[in-house]
């Protein structure tokens, strides 16, 4: 079919070539439609440069991200190794972050209805639930972590009389009670909204920041130095040793952001201007991230010289003090550090997500709701039971599936449709992104090509014992895919994009739209 023009166009503002609808254009009455999902208005998007740079130091600065380095060295890599893997991940990561960011301070839109744009009002549901799917996943993993730590320290300061305690399901029943208290905490913040969250991530970045430089500066104290950790040498090498690992590693460490690169526009929306997005995100996300794997190394090291081993954990650490005082200051950075991470980047996007899939239904507050409760449902506890089974097949499956959906979204929004979006039309049926009864085969095509060929081939790899490290079989899923599984996210993302615009531009174009 062809598209028609449908009427209520666009309102362009002069500031910043932002865009918005006027009150009476916005279909409200659509089945796609509600005040959750509908463009921010250009008086309300106010995010500057620091509210991004911020909202990035503070959802780096959390307990995972400190962990990453020490996951690749327990895969054989030296603190260098580590540290340039995870630096390169994230300039990598960055790049379809801006693009994707930049429909939002545009046009004020979430992610779910930018999707709407190449796979069609109904067919964006796909990669919302991916979305969801993976945001609650992460939601739970962040949730065990904080509330392992609330454990671990609040254990240390009554005498270790909670780790002693009965046990349910093979855990102490405080640490259960832990984890369902940092549960409702998080969920009865983002019930404040947005304005809310950005005012708490202001304050946290800095916090959270102070407080490992305290870390630092007492493990420096306490252990006259660094280390040995610094001068031990790779296991790997920089030869035929290293790849086969580097290659799945950087693909894990992309896939540990890979969710946001979707979703940004979920926060871009409310940016005063392109500038304030891609300024703060450039100056928050590959510089925080790089700064906090050198700090995790140098804490770790300095660990290694006091106690003989290395700590990468920072709540196991922190609780080996004896100070009440310095327990209760870590117990709060855990907090802030953890909700703030667990907020903005596993709530704020499911919450979209899910409105997006019945918007009459399921507001934003609602879809929290939904994303906490399947949290805990996902077992989040056996996700990150080991470095392996957390980087190569939770991360890295993850990473190539969102890498596909990235790909068609970059490809659509700057080269299908050269960054022109309709507004009303991404609300109301029989629209120019209405396709096939609210579904863009092309989208869903590209999709599935792209998916299978990232993740078709994903394997596990043969440990020492002479077992398997993961889910998958040895020689991969799909076996002769096996070769493409260690650069998943990238040929996701390339396969994907590649394979939307040759479906996609052969069918011309129209003044205002893409005939399809």
């Amino acid at each position: 079919m062809t598209e028609t023009v449908p009427t209520g166009s666009p309102i362009p503002q002069s500031a910043g070539n932002r865009v918005e609808l006027a009150p009476e254009a916005f279909p409200a009455d659509s089945p796609f439609a509600n005040e959750d999902l509908r463009p921010v208005p250009v008086s309300e998007r106010k995010w500057t440069t620091y509210n991004f740079a911020a909202l990035w130091i503070s959802m780096a600065h959390c307990i995972p991200s400190w962990t990453l380095a020490s996951g690749l060295v327990a895969l054989g890599m030296d603190w260098k190794q580590a540290v340039f893997t995870i630096a390169l991940a994230n300039i990598i990561v960055l790049l379809p972050m801006l693009a994707t960011g930049h429909a939002g301070p545009k046009y004020g839109i979430p992610f779910p209805v930018l999707a709407r744009a190449s796979f069609g009002l109904r067919g964006a549901n796909i990669p919302a639930l991916i979305r969801a799917a993976v945001a609650c996943g992460w939601f739970g993993i962040q949730t065990w972590i904080g509330g392992s730590g609330i454990f671990a320290l609040g254990s240390k300061l009554t005498g270790g009389h909670w780790e002693n305690a009965a046990e349910i399901a093979g855990n102490p029943w405080p640490l259960w009670l832990c984890f369902v208290l940092f549960w409702a905490l998080q969920i009865a913040i983002i019930y404040r909204g947005m304005d809310f969250l950005r005012h708490f991530e202001n304050w946290a970045a800095p916090f959270v920041i102070a407080g490992a430089l305290v870390l630092l500066i007492w493990i420096a104290v306490k252990a006259d130095g660094f280390g040995a950790l610094l001068d031990q040498p790779s296991k790997l090498g920089w030869g035929a040793d290293f790849w086969p690992v580097f290659f799945p590693s950087l693909m894990g460490m992309i896939g540990f952001w890979a969710t946001l690169s979707l979703n940004i526009p979920d926060f871009t929306r409310f940016g005063a201007s392109q500038k304030a997005q891609t300024w703060g995100q450039a100056l928050g996300l590959p510089t925080t991230m790089t700064l906090f794997a050198v700090l995790a190394v140098l804490v770790t090291s300095g660990s290694e010289a006091i106690y003989g081993e290395a700590i990468w954990d920072p709540v196991a650490l922190a609780a080996k003090t004896d100070n009440a005082f310095g327990l209760l200051f870590a117990l709060v950075i855990v907090l802030v550090a953890t909700v703030s991470v667990n907020i903005a980047a596993n709530v704020v996007s499911p919450a979209y997500d899910l409105s997006n899939l019945a918007p009459k239904f399921i507001n934003f507050r609602t879809g929290a709701l939904i994303t906490g409760v399947l949290g805990i449902l996902i077992f989040p506890w056996k996700l990150i039971s080991t470095p392996e089974f957390y980087i190569f097949t939770w991360l890295g499956v993850v990473g190539g599936l969102l890498g596909t959906v990235a790909g068609i979204l970059i490809a659509d929004y700057w080269i299908v449709r050269r960054t022109v979006l309709h507004l009303v039309d991404l609300y109301t049926p029989g629209g120019r992104y209405w396709y096939t009864n609210g579904w863009n085969w092309r989208a869903i095509a590209a999709f599935v090509v792209g998916g299978l060929l990232a993740v078709g081939g994903s394997y596990s790899a043969v440990g020492a014992d002479g077992k398997k490290t993961g889910p998958f079989p040895t020689d991969g899923l799909i076996p002769f895919l096996k070769p493409l599984a260690d650069y998943g996210w990238a040929v996701g993302l390339s396969a994907s994009l590649l394979l939307y615009i040759a479906l996609m531009l052969p069918k011309g174009r129209e003044q205002e739209g893409i005939a399809v």
